[in-house]
């Protein structure tokens, strides 16, 4: 193990898997606080479906992952009520998109298999965090920073917006905008995300560290960064223990430990406090 961390591959996995997650912590709470978890389930199908079209297509897979999350993001809050996404209209789209995505995989294996491409899919679908060079960490600690950097400016006005939408109408908050830029990070954040735990398990990377979060304290800011906190800890107890386990994959592990942090808040009773609306 020790030889392990002390390679490359596994120090680019170790930083470009903190910022991703860092993101991701912070992304999640609001995602699962405005009860938004069904846009991001969503919007892990449209990574795939992305990914597969720009890999089809001859393209760099990160132009698919991001031009289809962020796209598709925005268009729900469109259909929605200011900002907001309706299930329906996720529902209606949800087997559409994944329909498309299963028509690009064919497509895409059919065309590049002969080249010894044809693996991208799976890094798609599962991730492929010990596959980034230099290059590519460096690219997602500036993407995942930028990210996290938006949620801070937006997390005031974003909680007002969340716990009372018409009192921040009120006084003047444009509700909608804010709704449709929130998306838009959900949608970075998820094609982000697909790179370090795969498509099929963002949602899980989304959504654990945060509801365990919530679960643990009804401060908002406290629960934000505790949710990030979680996340990045995530990350880092997946990745050892992938290492200490090379047959286990390290999104698995990364998703075994968030699964298992959630799980162990309902161990931890959270008394109620007279502060829960107090942001500090």
């Amino acid at each position: 193990m020790t030889g392990v961390l002390g390679q490359a591959f596994f120090q680019h996995a170790l930083l470009a898997g903190t910022a991703i997650a860092l993101a991701s912590g912070l992304v999640g709470y609001f995602l699962v606080l405005r009860a938004q978890t069904f846009t991001g389930d969503a919007l892990s199908h449209v990574a795939f479906t992305g990914a597969m079209a720009a890999l089809a297509g001859g393209y760099d897979l990160r132009l698919g992952l991001f031009a289809a999350t962020i796209g598709v993001a925005l268009l729900l809050g469109l259909l929605g009520r200011r900002g907001r996404p309706d299930d329906v209209a996720i529902g209606a789209l949800f087997s559409w998109i994944l329909g498309l995505g299963v028509f690009f995989l064919t497509l895409y294996t059919t065309t590049r298999s002969a080249t010894g491409q044809g693996n991208a899919g799976i890094s798609v679908l599962f991730g492929s965090i010990y596959g980034l060079d230099g290059a590519r960490t460096l690219t997602a600690v500036l993407i995942a920073a930028g990210i996290s950097a938006a949620v801070l400016v937006l997390a005031r006005p974003l909680l007002f917006a969340t716990l009372d939408e018409a009192v921040a109408r009120a006084r003047g908050v444009r509700t909608g905008a804010l709704g449709l830029a929130f998306l838009a990070l959900v949608g970075a954040c998820a094609a982000e995300a697909t790179q370090a735990v795969g498509s099929l398990l963002l949602l899980g990377l989304l959504a654990a560290p945060a509801g365990a979060a919530l679960r643990l304290t009804d401060r908002p800011y406290r629960a934000l960064a505790l949710s990030a906190a979680l996340a990045v800890l995530d990350v880092w107890g997946g990745l050892l223990l992938s290492a200490a386990a090379p047959q286990l994959p390290p999104s698995f592990a990364v998703m075994a430990i968030a699964t298992l942090c959630y799980t162990a808040t309902y161990a931890v009773r959270r008394t109620p406090t007279a502060a829960a609306a107090d942001p500090a």
